[in-house]
């Protein structure tokens, strides 16, 4: 990403128009346009003044950290076939676990069950795409169709099963990461 389109982003962040970013750093909306276009190159200390101005630094302004992508098509994705244990896991957002929130789609196939996990901190939801299954939640069991959604902390032991007769898909959504 270029500097001008860097300083335009940050100023448009901060809902400034680029006259008030020019009063803000006393030079003119003409310069912060060019700038913004990549027409004219701000010397250190006249980026710095800019950058102040906008709440960046130029570590900040520089680092190489990348925009997160947003959107994600199923050449994104990443599949672990389990066909021993009757399921699939599929992840979604990729590095989804250095995330809030993975998400992930779990096949499983009838007769099966996911992993029982134990107890541990976050929450996690869960939608049947399709077919049926039955949520295992400490002694608790309830059955599940497709449209019907669970929401808990996992404070007790708990897994999925396929309860019925075809291939069960289930969203399965967990904060923190723990896939």
């Amino acid at each position: 990403m270029s500097i001008g389109e860097k300083i335009k982003r940050l100023r448009l962040a901060n809902d400034m128009t680029q006259e008030e970013l020019a009063d803000r750093c006393e030079l003119t909306k003409g310069y912060i346009s060019q700038l913004e276009r990549d027409l004219t190159s701000p010397s250190i200390s006249t980026l710095q003044d800019i950058l102040e101005c906008l709440g960046s630094s130029l570590q900040d302004f520089f680092s190489d950290e990348e925009d997160e992508p947003v959107v994600f098509k199923g050449n994104d994705f990443f599949v672990k076939e389990m066909p021993e244990e009757g399921y699939a896991i599929h992840w979604v957002v990729p590095n989804s676990n250095r995330r809030a929130m993975e998400p992930i789609i779990v096949e499983i196939q009838p007769g099966c069950s996911v992993w029982e996990d134990t107890p541990h901190q976050g929450e996690e939801f869960g939608m049947v795409l399709s077919g049926s299954i039955q949520l295992l939640l400490g002694k608790e069991r309830m059955r599940m169709r497709k449209g019907d959604c669970f929401y808990f902390k996992p404070d007790r032991n708990h897994c999925i099963k396929n309860t019925g007769r075809s291939v069960a898909k289930v969203l399965w959504i967990s904060s923190p990461p723990s896939f």
